[in-house]
Protein backbone atom coordinates (compact mmCIF):
# COMPACT_ATOMS: atom_id res chain seq x y z
CA UNK A 1 0.00 0.00 0.00
CA UNK A 2 1.18 3.52 -0.73
CA UNK A 3 2.67 4.98 2.09
CA UNK A 4 1.53 8.79 2.96
CA UNK A 5 4.31 11.01 4.33
CA UNK A 6 2.70 14.05 5.52
CA UNK A 7 5.28 16.19 6.86
CA UNK A 8 8.26 17.09 4.42
CA UNK A 9 12.11 17.83 5.82
CA UNK A 10 12.68 20.59 3.20
CA UNK A 11 10.31 22.73 0.91
CA UNK A 12 11.83 22.54 -2.70
CA UNK A 13 11.27 24.64 -5.23
CA UNK A 14 12.21 22.07 -7.91
CA UNK A 15 9.27 21.02 -10.01
CA UNK A 16 8.30 18.76 -13.25
CA UNK A 17 6.08 17.89 -15.69
CA UNK A 18 5.09 14.73 -17.41
CA UNK A 19 5.81 14.34 -20.91
CA UNK A 20 5.38 11.54 -23.38
CA UNK A 21 7.19 8.56 -21.83
CA UNK A 22 9.40 10.35 -19.66
CA UNK A 23 9.57 13.32 -17.41
CA UNK A 24 10.84 17.06 -17.22
CA UNK A 25 12.21 18.49 -14.28
CA UNK A 26 12.79 21.97 -13.45
CA UNK A 27 15.13 23.50 -11.03
CA UNK A 28 16.85 26.80 -10.28
CA UNK A 29 20.13 26.18 -12.44
CA UNK A 30 19.20 23.53 -14.78
CA UNK A 31 16.13 22.37 -16.71
CA UNK A 32 16.76 18.26 -17.39
CA UNK A 33 14.41 16.24 -19.64
CA UNK A 34 14.49 12.29 -19.38
CA UNK A 35 12.75 10.34 -21.95
CA UNK A 36 12.31 5.96 -22.45
CA UNK A 37 13.64 5.31 -25.68
CA UNK A 38 12.49 2.88 -28.02
CA UNK A 39 15.30 0.54 -27.39
CA UNK A 40 14.53 1.06 -23.55
CA UNK A 41 17.56 3.25 -22.82
CA UNK A 42 17.04 6.91 -21.12
CA UNK A 43 17.86 9.90 -22.95
CA UNK A 44 18.31 12.75 -20.87
CA UNK A 45 19.38 16.15 -21.59
CA UNK A 46 19.78 19.20 -19.64
CA UNK A 47 19.51 23.67 -20.32
CA UNK A 48 19.91 26.24 -18.39
CA UNK A 49 16.64 27.48 -16.88
CA UNK A 50 16.03 31.01 -17.10
CA UNK A 51 17.19 33.54 -14.66
CA UNK A 52 14.40 33.60 -12.27
CA UNK A 53 16.17 36.58 -10.53
CA UNK A 54 14.38 39.51 -12.18
CA UNK A 55 11.78 41.66 -10.68
CA UNK A 56 8.78 40.79 -12.49
CA UNK A 57 9.32 37.31 -11.89
CA UNK A 58 9.87 37.73 -7.84
CA UNK A 59 7.11 40.56 -7.39
CA UNK A 60 4.42 39.06 -5.33
CA UNK A 61 0.76 39.16 -7.58
CA UNK A 62 2.75 40.42 -10.46
CA UNK A 63 5.16 36.89 -11.24
CA UNK A 64 2.44 34.40 -11.41
CA UNK A 65 1.62 35.52 -14.98
CA UNK A 66 4.86 35.90 -16.24
CA UNK A 67 6.50 32.29 -14.14
CA UNK A 68 2.70 30.61 -15.71
CA UNK A 69 3.84 31.45 -19.36
CA UNK A 70 7.31 30.67 -19.35
CA UNK A 71 6.30 26.87 -17.30
CA UNK A 72 3.77 26.81 -19.90
CA UNK A 73 6.15 27.29 -23.26
CA UNK A 74 9.04 25.06 -21.43
CA UNK A 75 6.46 22.17 -20.93
CA UNK A 76 5.27 22.22 -24.19
CA UNK A 77 8.60 22.28 -25.81
CA UNK A 78 9.48 19.39 -23.84
CA UNK A 79 6.40 17.59 -24.80
CA UNK A 80 7.34 18.12 -28.59
CA UNK A 81 10.99 17.03 -27.72
CA UNK A 82 9.70 13.84 -25.65
CA UNK A 83 7.32 13.04 -28.59
CA UNK A 84 10.08 13.02 -31.07
CA UNK A 85 12.80 10.82 -28.91
CA UNK A 86 10.07 8.27 -27.89
CA UNK A 87 9.80 7.65 -31.96
CA UNK A 88 6.25 8.82 -32.23
CA UNK A 89 7.15 10.95 -35.11
CA UNK A 90 8.15 8.12 -36.97
CA UNK A 91 4.22 6.79 -37.37
CA UNK A 92 3.59 10.38 -39.14
CA UNK A 93 1.99 9.84 -42.30
CA UNK A 94 3.05 11.43 -45.44
CA UNK A 95 3.29 15.32 -45.33
CA UNK A 96 0.23 16.84 -47.56
CA UNK A 97 0.71 19.18 -50.06
CA UNK A 98 -0.43 21.99 -47.92
CA UNK A 99 2.38 21.14 -45.33
CA UNK A 100 5.24 20.99 -47.90
CA UNK A 101 4.20 24.42 -49.28
CA UNK A 102 4.25 25.79 -45.42
CA UNK A 103 7.38 24.59 -45.40
CA UNK A 104 8.69 25.88 -48.42
CA UNK A 105 7.35 29.03 -47.77
CA UNK A 106 8.98 29.31 -43.82
CA UNK A 107 11.93 27.23 -43.98
CA UNK A 108 13.45 26.67 -40.63
CA UNK A 109 10.65 28.36 -38.96
CA UNK A 110 8.01 25.75 -39.91
CA UNK A 111 8.10 24.11 -36.88
CA UNK A 112 8.53 27.19 -33.96
CA UNK A 113 5.09 28.81 -36.42
CA UNK A 114 3.54 25.42 -36.35
CA UNK A 115 3.84 24.83 -32.22
CA UNK A 116 2.87 28.45 -31.69
CA UNK A 117 -0.39 27.78 -33.59
CA UNK A 118 -1.51 24.51 -31.86
CA UNK A 119 -0.66 26.19 -28.42
CA UNK A 120 -2.61 28.82 -29.38
CA UNK A 121 -5.39 26.61 -30.67
CA UNK A 122 -4.92 24.79 -27.45
CA UNK A 123 -5.65 28.08 -25.28
CA UNK A 124 -8.50 29.18 -27.77
CA UNK A 125 -10.73 25.65 -27.03
CA UNK A 126 -9.70 26.04 -22.98
CA UNK A 127 -11.33 29.29 -22.93
CA UNK A 128 -14.17 27.83 -25.35
CA UNK A 129 -14.71 24.98 -23.07
CA UNK A 130 -14.26 26.84 -19.81
CA UNK A 131 -15.73 30.40 -20.67
CA UNK A 132 -17.84 30.18 -23.13
CA UNK A 133 -19.81 27.26 -23.35
CA UNK A 134 -20.65 27.15 -19.57
CA UNK A 135 -21.68 31.03 -19.63
CA UNK A 136 -24.05 30.06 -22.51
CA UNK A 137 -25.48 26.81 -21.09
CA UNK A 138 -26.44 28.54 -18.01
CA UNK A 139 -27.61 31.37 -19.55
CA UNK A 140 -30.60 29.26 -21.27
CA UNK A 141 -31.69 28.88 -17.84
CA UNK A 142 -32.05 32.55 -16.85
CA UNK A 143 -35.82 31.96 -17.15
CA UNK A 144 -35.64 29.28 -14.30
CA UNK A 145 -32.87 30.91 -12.24
CA UNK A 146 -33.05 34.37 -12.06
CA UNK A 147 -30.55 35.33 -8.85
CA UNK A 148 -27.01 36.03 -9.91
CA UNK A 149 -25.58 34.05 -7.73
CA UNK A 150 -27.26 30.91 -8.48
CA UNK A 151 -26.46 31.46 -12.01
CA UNK A 152 -22.65 31.42 -11.35
CA UNK A 153 -22.64 28.95 -9.26
CA UNK A 154 -24.66 26.84 -11.92
CA UNK A 155 -22.03 27.91 -14.12
CA UNK A 156 -19.23 27.06 -11.89
CA UNK A 157 -20.77 23.36 -11.31
CA UNK A 158 -20.42 23.30 -15.18
CA UNK A 159 -17.13 24.04 -15.44
CA UNK A 160 -16.18 21.58 -12.93
CA UNK A 161 -18.20 18.59 -14.39
CA UNK A 162 -16.57 19.44 -17.89
CA UNK A 163 -13.04 19.16 -16.07
CA UNK A 164 -13.91 16.04 -14.61
CA UNK A 165 -15.64 14.58 -17.61
CA UNK A 166 -12.28 15.49 -19.38
CA UNK A 167 -9.94 14.22 -17.64
CA UNK A 168 -11.92 10.76 -16.93
CA UNK A 169 -12.31 10.66 -20.41
CA UNK A 170 -8.56 11.33 -21.29
CA UNK A 171 -7.41 8.79 -18.52
CA UNK A 172 -8.53 6.14 -20.58
CA UNK A 173 -6.65 6.29 -23.35
CA UNK A 174 -3.83 4.31 -23.11
CA UNK A 175 -0.65 7.04 -23.91
CA UNK A 176 -2.27 9.86 -21.38
CA UNK A 177 -2.59 6.71 -18.88
CA UNK A 178 1.12 6.33 -19.41
CA UNK A 179 1.48 9.75 -19.47
CA UNK A 180 -0.26 10.06 -16.07
CA UNK A 181 2.22 7.43 -14.57
CA UNK A 182 5.13 9.58 -15.37
CA UNK A 183 3.08 12.33 -13.71
CA UNK A 184 2.86 9.77 -10.49
CA UNK A 185 6.78 8.64 -10.71
CA UNK A 186 7.47 12.61 -11.01
CA UNK A 187 5.69 13.64 -7.48
CA UNK A 188 6.79 10.31 -6.10
CA UNK A 189 10.62 11.49 -7.17
CA UNK A 190 10.27 15.17 -5.60
CA UNK A 191 8.52 13.93 -1.98
CA UNK A 192 11.52 11.40 -1.77
CA UNK A 193 14.01 14.35 -2.63
CA UNK A 194 12.12 16.44 0.04
CA UNK A 195 12.15 14.14 2.92
CA UNK A 196 16.11 13.34 2.49
CA UNK A 197 16.24 10.00 1.57
CA UNK A 198 18.80 8.72 -1.14
CA UNK A 199 16.87 8.46 -5.02
CA UNK A 200 16.86 5.25 -5.84
CA UNK A 201 13.51 3.52 -6.98
CA UNK A 202 12.96 1.64 -3.64
CA UNK A 203 12.70 4.46 -1.69
CA UNK A 204 10.80 6.58 -4.44
CA UNK A 205 8.26 4.17 -4.80
CA UNK A 206 6.85 4.39 -1.12
CA UNK A 207 5.73 7.75 -1.23
CA UNK A 208 2.54 9.39 -2.18
CA UNK A 209 1.95 10.24 -6.01
CA UNK A 210 -0.33 13.32 -4.65
CA UNK A 211 1.51 16.55 -4.35
CA UNK A 212 0.04 19.87 -3.25
CA UNK A 213 2.42 22.29 -5.69
CA UNK A 214 1.23 20.13 -8.73
CA UNK A 215 0.06 21.88 -12.01
CA UNK A 216 -3.28 20.21 -11.46
CA UNK A 217 -3.94 22.04 -8.17
CA UNK A 218 -3.21 25.35 -9.43
CA UNK A 219 -5.62 24.60 -12.13
CA UNK A 220 -8.40 23.44 -9.86
CA UNK A 221 -7.20 26.61 -8.11
CA UNK A 222 -7.42 29.08 -10.97
CA UNK A 223 -11.15 27.12 -11.82
CA UNK A 224 -12.46 27.81 -8.25
CA UNK A 225 -10.81 31.65 -8.10
CA UNK A 226 -12.90 32.24 -11.40
CA UNK A 227 -15.94 31.03 -10.37
CA UNK A 228 -15.67 33.24 -7.37
CA UNK A 229 -14.85 36.31 -9.61
CA UNK A 230 -17.62 35.72 -11.83
CA UNK A 231 -20.05 36.11 -9.38
CA UNK A 232 -19.38 39.94 -10.01
CA UNK A 233 -19.77 39.94 -13.66
CA UNK A 234 -22.77 41.25 -14.75
CA UNK A 235 -25.17 38.54 -17.16
CA UNK A 236 -26.65 41.48 -18.80
CA UNK A 237 -25.01 40.52 -22.27
CA UNK A 238 -23.25 37.03 -22.85
CA UNK A 239 -20.64 38.03 -24.59
CA UNK A 240 -19.87 40.72 -22.53
CA UNK A 241 -19.40 38.47 -19.75
CA UNK A 242 -17.59 36.40 -21.29
CA UNK A 243 -15.03 39.17 -22.47
CA UNK A 244 -14.65 40.48 -19.20
CA UNK A 245 -13.57 37.00 -17.28
CA UNK A 246 -11.07 36.49 -20.15
CA UNK A 247 -10.00 39.70 -18.88
CA UNK A 248 -9.78 38.87 -15.79
CA UNK A 249 -7.26 35.85 -16.09
CA UNK A 250 -4.35 37.43 -15.40
CA UNK A 251 -5.49 38.37 -11.89
CA UNK A 252 -6.86 34.95 -11.11
CA UNK A 253 -3.66 33.01 -12.06
CA UNK A 254 -1.40 35.53 -10.27
CA UNK A 255 -3.50 34.49 -7.37
CA UNK A 256 -3.86 31.13 -7.96
CA UNK A 257 -0.04 31.15 -8.27
CA UNK A 258 0.44 32.65 -5.07
CA UNK A 259 -2.56 30.10 -3.75
CA UNK A 260 -0.08 26.91 -4.68
CA UNK A 261 3.47 29.19 -3.81
CA UNK A 262 1.84 29.57 0.22
CA UNK A 263 0.85 25.77 -0.19
CA UNK A 264 4.16 24.68 -0.63
CA UNK A 265 5.86 26.25 2.03
CA UNK A 266 3.33 25.74 4.67
CA UNK A 267 1.05 23.12 6.03
CA UNK A 268 -1.37 23.98 8.65
CA UNK A 269 -4.99 23.59 8.28
CA UNK A 270 -5.69 26.31 6.05
CA UNK A 271 -3.22 25.08 3.08
CA UNK A 272 -4.53 21.52 3.74
CA UNK A 273 -7.96 22.85 2.84
CA UNK A 274 -6.51 24.68 -0.15
CA UNK A 275 -4.83 21.97 -1.55
CA UNK A 276 -7.79 19.21 -1.11
CA UNK A 277 -9.55 19.94 -4.42
CA UNK A 278 -6.24 19.94 -6.11
CA UNK A 279 -5.15 16.45 -4.33
CA UNK A 280 -8.64 14.98 -5.19
CA UNK A 281 -8.52 16.07 -8.80
CA UNK A 282 -4.87 13.86 -8.92
CA UNK A 283 -6.83 10.65 -8.56
CA UNK A 284 -7.13 11.22 -12.05
CA UNK A 285 -4.24 12.72 -13.21
CA UNK A 286 -1.56 10.51 -11.85
CA UNK A 287 -1.35 7.00 -11.59
CA UNK A 288 0.77 4.38 -10.10
CA UNK A 289 3.92 4.33 -11.91
CA UNK A 290 6.27 1.21 -13.03
CA UNK A 291 9.67 0.70 -11.53
CA UNK A 292 10.97 1.34 -15.49
CA UNK A 293 9.29 5.28 -14.82
CA UNK A 294 10.68 6.00 -11.47
CA UNK A 295 13.92 5.34 -12.82
CA UNK A 296 13.35 7.65 -15.50
CA UNK A 297 12.25 10.77 -13.28
CA UNK A 298 14.93 10.00 -10.85
CA UNK A 299 17.90 10.49 -13.99
CA UNK A 300 15.53 13.51 -14.70
CA UNK A 301 15.79 14.70 -10.90
CA UNK A 302 19.46 13.85 -10.20
CA UNK A 303 20.36 16.66 -13.71
CA UNK A 304 18.70 19.45 -11.60
CA UNK A 305 19.55 19.52 -7.95
CA UNK A 306 21.87 22.21 -7.14
CA UNK A 307 25.48 21.51 -5.59
CA UNK A 308 24.02 23.72 -3.18
CA UNK A 309 21.09 22.36 -1.83
CA UNK A 310 19.44 25.24 -0.41
CA UNK A 311 19.75 26.95 -3.69
CA UNK A 312 16.17 24.66 -4.19
CA UNK A 313 14.40 25.85 -0.99
CA UNK A 314 11.40 28.01 -1.38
Amino acid sequence: MEKQKKSCTIKTSIGGQAVIEGVMMRGPKKTALSVRLPDNTISTEEWATPDGNKWYKKTPFIRGIFNFVESLTCGYQSLMKAAEKAGLDEEDEEPSKFEMKMRQVLGDKFMPVLEGLILLFSLAMALFFFAFLPTTFVNLLRGTITHPLALSALEGLTKIAILIIYLAAISRMSDIHRVFMYHGAEHKTIFCYEHGEELTVENVRKYTRFHPRCGTSFLVIVLLLSILVSSFVTWDNVWMRVGLKVLCLPIIMSLSYECIKYAGRHDNLFTRILSAPGLWTQRLTTKEPDDSMIEVAIASMKRVIPENPNEALF
